[in-house]
Parts: C-alpha cells; structure tokens; sequence
C-alpha cells in the first residue's frame, strides 16, 4: 500500500526553534538558522527513516482564517512570530521544492484543515497517511488507514498513533471524541476556552457517560452540583469551543496523486542553498547523492581539521628566526606598513580587531624573561598555549614559537631558534608546567600541538579544553576554525595566515615576516583561544554537555 506522509510545517517549524533556543544556531553572516536546521532534520530523518513514496507540506497562510473571522480571540494569546521563524519561512519553502516535496497552502484554512482534508482523501485513494505533527488536536483525524505521526517530546525519534492508541492516550472510546473533548476542557494553545473549571479527567469521564457534547447538552438534568451549573452556563461556549477545536476536512484543495508524488532532489538548488546557510553535514549527504561542489585549495600550509574539512583548518607557522630583544607590547612598540594592510583588509565596520582592541602581546625571548613566565604559569589554575610550526606533518615539525595566554587581551610570545639543539633546551623549559596535572591547559585542534610537542619529550598533563571540540558539540553543522569562532562569538576579525605576507607572494616562508609581527599573529592566537573558552564552557555548561565533553 501507498504511504503519504503530510507534514504540519509551522508545528515543526517552531518546535525546532524553540529546541535550540539556550543554544541558537548562527552562521558566519549573523543569521539564526535554528528553525531551518531543525526542520530540514526532520525531513531528512522521515525521509531516511520512512522513505515515502507520497509526501507533501501544508503551510497555514498570511492573514486570518475562518476561525479568526468566527472569533476574534483565537490564538490571541500567541506572542507574535519571532523575526527569526519569519525570515526562515521563505529558505524553508524553497529548500521544501528543491527537495521535490509539493506544498499546500490555502487561504483561510489553517494547515490543520489541508492536512486534514488531504489525509481523507488520500485514505479513500488506499493510502495509509501519517500526519507528521506534535499538535493533540490531530488525534481527532485518525483512522483505519490516518495515522499520527508524533515527534518525541525531548528526544529522537517517532510514536505512531493508531486508533487504538489515541483511545488509551485520551481514555475515549474514539478519535473523533478528541473534538469534544477539546470543546469541553478547551485548548489554551488555541485559545480555545472551552467550560470553565472543566479539565482533561472530568472531560473525558464526562465523554465516557455521555458520548458526545450533543448528548451530554441534552442530558445536563443528570449532573449535580457545580459541575451541572459550570455546563449549563456555559452551553453557547462548549458549543462554539467544539467548532473551533474541529479539524476541516472539505478544504477547496487541489487534489491528485500526482500532486502528492515525491519528485527527485534539485541537487543543484540545494548545494547553493545549504552552502549559503553553511549546513556541512547536510551538504555531505547531498553530496553522497550525487551533487558535486567546487572547493578552492589554499595555498598557505595549514593544520588538518579534527573533522575533516579543508575549510576547518587552523593555520599553522613554517618556521621563525628570532630577531629583536626584550620583553615588550609587540603592537605598542612597532607599526609595520604590513599592519594597516592587515587591518584594512579585516573586520567590517563594527567589528574588533588587533588595531581597534587593547591588548598587551609580549615578546619573551631572554633566559630570565622565560623563567619568570614559567613562574607566572605555574602560578595559574589555567592557561592556553599554541604552536608555531614548519610543517603539517606532525612527525617532522619543528616549533618555531610558543604562545601562551592566562587572561583575556594578554599574552606572550616565546620564539624558538632554528637550532634544534637550542630549541630543546626552550622548550624543556616548559615541560613542567605543561605536564603539570593541576593546571588545565586550554587550546584550539589541541591534538596537533600535542604531538608535535611530544617531539620534543613534553608531555600535556592535566585537565583539557580544546575549543574546536567544545564548539563541535553545541554546533556540529558549522565550521569550528578559530578564525571563524572569533568572528561569530566574540564579534573579532582575527590576523590571518595569509595575511602575514604579499598578496602575490608565492613564498610563505614564516622566516621572512617581522618579529613583531608575528608576535602580534601568534599571541592572539592564544589570547582569542582563552577568550573563546571562557565563552564556550558556559554554553556547555547550559546545554549539559559538560559530562561529554570532559568524560
């Protein structure tokens, strides 16, 4: 048999927005894509999990309904729609036809009423019908072959109410009781009122003596006390309730099996529209069925993601000779024409960055400068470090400089000499602190400084937090790059890579840049990295993540 799947678009809608509403999804360009995110995994899950052969999406329209035109009040007491849902609506209903998914949508009828309509007609096609909706007052619909196909609260996944399961659900002898009993205890999501003082319980006994609101109405001579004086006063009102509580099912809609035949996937139409929205796991997926993207290969060397993408990269030296002495403001002190290229070629307007932000970024290069810093961070419950590097490969790297950070807009930069036996002896200067177990070490990809350092005989000890992997978990659909977490979580346009040397440079040799400048690019690495952590261990903290993230 036939299955057609109909989908309650704004029940679903809201439902995925108000999911991520402690931890709302924003890409690069400032834009909340919760409620898309949310409802294209719906839809990708029913695909995967169901894969119907007829599918369709009812929308309620813009202005009122008969319902509104019947009672001015209903649904009054909803708050107006969040301006994020109202920009999503029209990415969602391009991403709808992209799929090949018709949409439904009828002026005047809710999209209860479509769905309802549909599910009657398509059963009497021989269809098994699911209607895919959180909402109660779909219940009343199900039949021998309508089904209610109901996300689970709080977790993944589907129930499938059946005849027999709303009957348990409500304790009724029939679906079609759903409507009387929404018009007895009322609907406060609807702002249906219902009768006073009359609940879910003494509704549905009240059903089970009475069958009906008709015979119940007809009947109030039986009922004592104030249940009979509530039911009586408020005949009209039950009366009025159970017509606004009924789902519609003649709808003037355009019905036919072609109308509701899943068509194949616009591939094309949805890489652009998942590329814009930064949707990586989805564009994976589509990907897998064929559609293709074009990625533009850096050029600079670049440390690999800890997922897996070209465009998740963290940028990574190649190489450094010390130059210049004592222990200094970097920016302070030095202004290179290279800077204001830098600067100029950043944030936009209203964003920080290295020119426009205080900061205190120390070059550390003498035998007492790095001694007291290894006092300082010995001192510390935390702090974070970085790497600078020659190569990706972490068996042949060498560390051309150490930055570390233990309060925001402050760091230091410790270079590395060429001489590897010279720099063994820098670096085995921090070993302790590093391999200290009281003091948590904070990084960004930690992985790859970690075995780069173990080059060197260091090893990290003690509590970690790696950035990229705490944002991963609130986020795992967007990019984790520092550069791209500074820009979105802190409102910072990082000094990137690239930025360090000419635009028509073609060598990218670490050696060749400023001290100073360097300085600058390597300390802000660490001090952007604390500040990031500072931010993303609350978040975990109130998404309850912090057990997965640690453990």
């Amino acid at each position: 048999m036939n299955r057609l799947f109909l989908l309650d678009a704004y029940a679903l809608i809201y439902r995925a927005y108000y999911a991520f509403l402690k931890n709302p999804r924003v890409n690069s360009k400032g834009f909340n894509t919760s409620a898309i995110f949310g409802f294209v995994n719906s839809l990708e899950d029913v695909l995967k999990r169901e894969n119907p052969s007829h599918i369709a999406v009812a929308f309620d329209p813009a202005g009122k309904t008969f319902r509104h035109e019947a009672y001015e009040q209903y649904k009054a007491q909803r708050l107006q729609t969040p301006e994020d849902i109202r920009l999503s609506i029209p990415i969602i209903k391009q991403i709808i036809e992209a799929y090949g998914i018709p949409i439904f949508q009828v002026a005047g009828y809710e999209a209860d009423d479509v769905i309802g309509t549909l599910a009657k007609k398509a059963a009497n096609e021989g269809f098994d019908v699911f209607m895919m909706t959180p909402d109660k007052d779909y219940a009343q619909l199900v039949d021998t072959h309508i089904f209610q196909y109901k996300p689970r609260f709080g977790g993944a996944g589907f129930d499938t109410l059946g005849i027999e399961e709303i009957k348990a659900k409500y304790d009724l002898e029939s679906p079609l009781q759903v409507i009387d009993l929404l018009g007895l205890m009322g609907d406060a999501s609807d702002n249906i009122p219902g009768c006073m003082g009359v609940g879910e319980k003494t509704a549905a006994k009240l059903l089970k003596e009475f069958h009906s609101i008709e015979n119940l109405l007809e009947n109030t001579a039986q009922l004592k006390g104030t249940l009979k004086e509530k039911i009586e006063q408020s005949r009209e009102q039950i009366i009025f309730s159970k017509f606004l509580a009924t789902i519609k099912i003649d709808v003037p809609v355009d019905f036919s099996i072609e109308n509701i035949s899943r068509k194949d996937i616009d591939n094309e139409k949805i890489t652009e529209i998942f590329t814009e929205l930064e949707f990586r796991t989805f564009l994976a997926k589509n990907q897998q069925n064929g559609a293709k993207t074009e990625k533009k290969p850096s050029n600079s060397p670049q440390q690999g993601s800890l997922f897996g993408d070209e465009n998740e990269t963290a940028t990574a030296g190649t190489g450094f000779q010390p130059a210049g002495a004592g222990l200094q403001p970097v920016s302070e002190t030095q202004t290179h024409q290279l800077h204001s290229d830098i600067y100029r070629n950043g944030a936009s307007e209203g964003t920080k960055n290295i020119q426009n932000t205080d900061h205190q970024y120390f070059i550390v290069q003498t035998e007492v400068e790095i001694n007291d810093l290894v006092k300082n961070l010995s001192a510390q419950k935390s702090f974070c470090f970085d790497t600078e590097t020659t190569s990706l490969n972490t068996f042949e790297a060498q560390v051309v400089g150490l930055s570390f950070a233990f309060k925001p807009h402050s760091a230091f930069y410790v270079p590395i000499a060429e001489n590897q036996e010279v720099a063994q002896k820098i670096i085995s200067k921090f070993a302790a602190v590093l391999a200290d177990e009281n003091i948590c070490k904070i990084g960004q990809n930690m992985k790859y400084d970690m075995l780069v350092l173990a080059n060197y005989g260091i090893k990290i000890g003690g509590k970690m937090f790696d950035t990229m992997i705490a944002h991963y978990l609130l986020n795992p659909e967007l990019r984790h790059n520092m550069d791209y977490l500074a820009e979105i979580l802190l409102n910072y346009k990082t000094v990137h890579f690239d930025d360090l040397f000419a635009a028509k440079s073609k060598n990218n040799d670490i050696r060749t840049v400023d001290l100073k400048i360097l300085a600058d690019y390597a300390a802000e690495d660490a001090d952007i990295t604390l500040q990031l952590k500072n931010i993303l261990e609350e978040k975990l903290k109130e998404t309850d993540l912090e057990k997965l993230f640690y453990d």
